[in-house]
């Protein structure tokens, strides 16, 4: 049986044009990170009108608790508000009002679904031994988890789990990637400075050549994910600027390159592996054997997200009510960054994919692209998965961990 009272899908279903109308409304008025003065201000006017007392967290982010009737512990359900600055291409009645920038990664629907979620979990409150804390945190894409920890996002009360989803164009509507242990990859971005001798291109003898020292740095440094670390270990080193010279016949003094180091595995740069320090050493190495100096500089994004397997297990079981069976859980992982690592870190986590991606509906174009849009009928899906999850979480709590029938 399940673990709602059974008008739980009527409560849900009844909530489908109100979720899909807050989805629109953000995605007409998308908000780059920590300029999310509007987005708050609908965020906290909609949790006023649940009777939440909504806070300000590092000027645009919102936090609401919901007390249960009983004491118990602290679950943290997050949303991301950020938006990308992005030049919005599709042809839709609510495009982005906002010139260059646009919600390209689903944060509108996270926003969204969590706003819906919390108004059915306010009608549950008297079934909830603990607190639930609604987080809308801000500037996801650059690492605004970690300004709400310091802020004290973790604290009074402190939180005991947390839980969130992204809703994911990669993966077909109808389905739900969960899966426990790393499913987001750990981001670094590097900037290397090569420090050469400029000279004339006709007696290049007489300079020290900092491209072909470049060069050769780009192509030694690819041994890193080819031949130093299993491919069991998953670990993409990309170069993706190169910036030197002023004019075809001078050899520069300096060329700068920048990329990404993404890893996922658990243990992050504590892990054995160590890919940033492969890379300094090589970078170094490489730009002695040129008779060249270097500067080497990385600036850690995010971590890799680690999910709990018993709050694995304890999603799976609410998402199988959700899609009525389990056949469409699957487990799925990616490359990408997602800074509610900073959270999972610290307590016993879940997150999952919700899959919105439907060829028909045109809404299967990658994050971060200016086509991208997602398929709105799986929005109901997701604030079911967070109501049932969340008061799965609390039932689990209550009972101490005994099995019950779902």
């Amino acid at each position: 049986m399940s673990d709602l009272p059974l008008d739980v899908d009527v409560l849900v279903s009844e909530l489908k044009d109100e979720v899909v109308e807050l989805r629109r409304d953000f995605h007409m008025h998308p908000e780059l990170g920590f300029q999310e003065f509007r987005t708050a201000e609908k965020v906290e006017e909609y949790l006023k009108t649940l009777g939440l007392i909504p806070k300000r967290i590092a000027e645009t982010g919102v936090v609401a608790i919901l007390k249960g009737a009983l004491p118990g512990p602290t679950l943290l359900l997050r949303a991301d508000m950020d938006a990308l600055p992005i030049k919005e291409e599709n042809d839709i009645p609510y495009v982005s009002g906002n010139e260059g920038v646009m919600h390209a990664c689903g944060h509108d629907a996270h926003m969204a679904m969590l706003m819906g979620a919390a108004k059915l979990l306010v009608r549950y409150k008297d079934s909830i031994a603990g607190n639930i804390k609604f987080v809308f945190q801000p500037n996801e894409e650059i690492g605004g988890a970690t300004v709400l920890i310091e802020k004290g996002v973790m604290e009074n009360p402190e939180v005991d789990a947390a839980m969130g989803l992204h809703i994911w164009t990669p993966l077909e509507s109808g389905k739900i990637g969960l899966k426990a242990g790393a499913i987001f990859a750990s981001m670094g971005v590097f900037k290397i400075t090569v420090k050469g001798k400029g000279g004339h291109t006709g007696y290049p003898e007489t300079a020290i050549d900092p491209v072909i020292t470049a060069a050769d740095i780009i192509q030694t440094a690819q041994i890193i994910q080819t031949r130093e670390i299993s491919l069991l270990k998953p670990t993409v080193l990309v170069f993706s600027k190169i910036n030197a010279g002023s004019t075809n016949n001078i050899i520069p003094d300096t060329v700068t390159l920048g990329g990404s180091l993404r890893y996922l595995y658990e243990g992050g740069e504590e892990s054995s592996e160590h890919p940033a320090e492969r890379l300094e050493r090589i970078v170094r190495n490489v730009c002695e054997t040129h008779n060249c100096g270097c500067d080497f500089e990385l600036e850690r994004e995010n971590i890799a997200l680690i999910n709990d397997s018993k709050m694995v297990d304890l999603m799976k079981v609410a998402a199988t009510v959700t899609l009525g069976d389990d056949r469409n859980i699957v487990e799925h992982v990616t490359m990408a960054g997602e800074d509610f690592s900073e959270f999972a870190i610290r307590v016993p986590s879940v997150f999952a994919f919700l899959g919105a991606g439907n060829h028909e509906k045109g809404t299967d174009f990658p994050h971060h692209n200016p086509r991208f849009n997602i398929d709105e009928d799986v929005l109901l899906s997701g604030v079911e998965l967070l109501v049932r999850s969340s008061l799965r979480y609390f039932k689990i709590k209550t009972t101490g961990g005994k099995k019950d029938s779902d």
